[in-house]
């Protein structure tokens, strides 16, 4: 698949229409690959981010979007959700031209999951069941409780680029189908795929103003859309000190805010594991899509009688990696996201072997146009920065440990809560370690993609609330008791 040659509008979508930003501002959107521009998009300024939440509650209150029930919005979302696999293979060609990661995990894995989320909460729209309580007559009366699902109203959500579509898809498919209207503010880096998300929602029957797009920088976009007193809801992906002042904005205005912040996730080996089958899990938890993944397993703990065996896998996994084009079928890693993102990663690596791990593989940035670096492996211990920092990078650290009680002590030794991944043949070894691990989620012998039916998200530093299954879409209702005697 070549790199697309057709770009969806790169204006604001506000209100239905395509528009410029203020005073014409744009940015330019680069190609990691070789760091040539792709094209400029339009740069939301404050009063642009403010017509679009006035935009949003407009269509809340007239549109007649939340009053349309359920099913009749499953259908608009059912039909979006054709339109994104009919269109899968553009929009994965835009994410990797912009992200760099590999089309085929776009084309294969990330636009699958988007077109099952849009269907999960399609079918979900009629279902958001209120409950009822009999109580005891009262002063000679009868009574009834009961209780509603309502939507929230307007949420703004900003979104990370590493998964554009599928990230994104976590937020919108949930609140358009509980009735909201949405503002997102995509990431700078990866704002195509979102924009063309829009002309498709339009195109399903989405009312205007019910799903708006801003594209912008952070500090003036997303810090507008996050600090906009319109907004009934704020949900953000992104990192732990960005997110710190999404949590400040939303929790001085009184509203619901849902944070994934990311991790510095653990891969436990324990003895008996089959590392046959393990090992696969175990790379792509540190090398795929660069590692710029926030579930990424780069605390690798070992059992000391196999941490021989691991390391030498592991790098051999990793020499044997293809660095180049994303869209060339033959390559297993691209480029990182950008040069900020490369530096940091090389900082990191050169902090490593500093504080005395040993680097077993890679290591290096490759001596090219563009922002790669060798997928690398460190033999480490838990002190070190790469061992404790989320570096978003292709940077694994393996780490020994002696009992089940030393690995579980160490996993949870972070201010991180994210994710866990167990590699064990024993069940009852497996099912200790997932009551113990205090993280959000656990994964036993695997390693992917979020089911969708069940929740995600974090606890500490990894983040508040949860997407997915169906506590991703009643994150986006208020719950109404209603008391009444008759």
């Amino acid at each position: 698949m070549p790199a697309p040659t057709q770009l969806p509008p790169r204006d604001l979508w506000i209100g239905g229409e395509w528009r410029p930003a203020t005073g014409g501002a744009t940015y330019v959107s680069r190609n990691p690959v070789d760091d040539t521009p792709i094209t400029e998009i339009a740069d939301a300024q404050p009063e642009d981010v403010d017509a679009a939440v006035r935009a949003a509650r407009t269509a809340y209150e007239q549109s007649g979007w939340r009053e349309l029930g359920g099913a009749e919005r499953g259908r608009v979302l059912f039909a979006a959700a054709d339109a994104i696999a009919r269109d899968a293979e553009y929009l994965s060609a835009l994410e990797t031209l912009e992200v760099g990661k590999l089309y085929k995990d776009g084309l294969f894995g990330d636009l699958p999951a988007a077109v099952a989320t849009f269907r999960y909460y399609a079918g979900f729209a009629d279902k958001l069941y209120g409950t009822t309580v009999q109580l005891p007559d009262y002063a000679g009366r009868h009574r009834l409780n009961y209780t509603l699902r309502e939507p929230l109203g307007v949420v703004g959500a900003i979104t990370p680029w590493n998964n554009p579509i599928v990230v994104a898809g976590w937020k919108i498919a949930p609140a358009l189908a509980a009735g909201n209207a949405i503002v997102v503010k995509p990431p700078e880096d990866a704002a195509l795929s979102l924009l063309r998300l829009a002309e498709i929602l339009h195109e399903a029957g989405v009312p205007a103003g019910i799903f708006n797009v801003v594209p912008g920088l952070g500090e003036t976009a997303g810090a507008a859309l996050a600090a906009h007193p319109g907004l009934d809801k704020l949900s953000f992906t992104g990192s732990p000190e960005v997110g710190a002042l999404m949590q400040h904005h939303a929790g001085g205005q009184f509203r619901k805010v849902t944070l994934e912040l990311g991790g510095k996730n653990p891969q436990i080996v324990f003895p008996d594991a089959d590392l046959d089958g393990a090992m696969p899990f175990i790379a792509a938890g540190n090398f795929l899509h660069q590692g710029q993944v926030c579930a990424a397993g780069t605390r690798v703990y070992v059992h000391d009688s196999l941490v021989d065996d691991v390391v030498e896998r592991l790098a051999a996994h990793a020499q044997g990696i293809t660095l180049g084009d994303p869209f060339d079928d033959a390559v297993g890693m691209g480029p990182v996201i950008n040069e900020a993102a490369l530096t940091k990663i090389m900082g990191y690596v050169d902090g490593g072997s500093a504080e005395g791990a040993t680097l077993v593989t890679g290591g290096k940035r490759q001596d090219r146009e563009g922002w790669f670096v060798e997928p690398t492996v460190f033999r480490g211990s838990q002190d070190l920065a790469i061992a404790r920092d989320e570096i978003f990078g292709p940077v694994a650290t393996v780490i020994p440990f002696s009992t089940p009680d030393e690995a579980i002590e160490l996993a949870n030794d972070t201010h991180f809560g994210l994710n866990a991944i167990v590699y064990t043949e024993s069940l009852n070894l497996a099912q200790r370690a997932a009551r113990e691990l205090q993280v959000g989620n656990v994964w036993i012998n695997a390693f992917g993609i979020p089911d969708l039916t069940t929740p995600w998200g974090g606890r500490a530093g990894s983040g508040l609330g949860r997407e997915l299954g169906p506590a991703g879409i009643e994150a986006y209702t208020e719950e109404k008791t209603v008391q009444m005697m008759f």
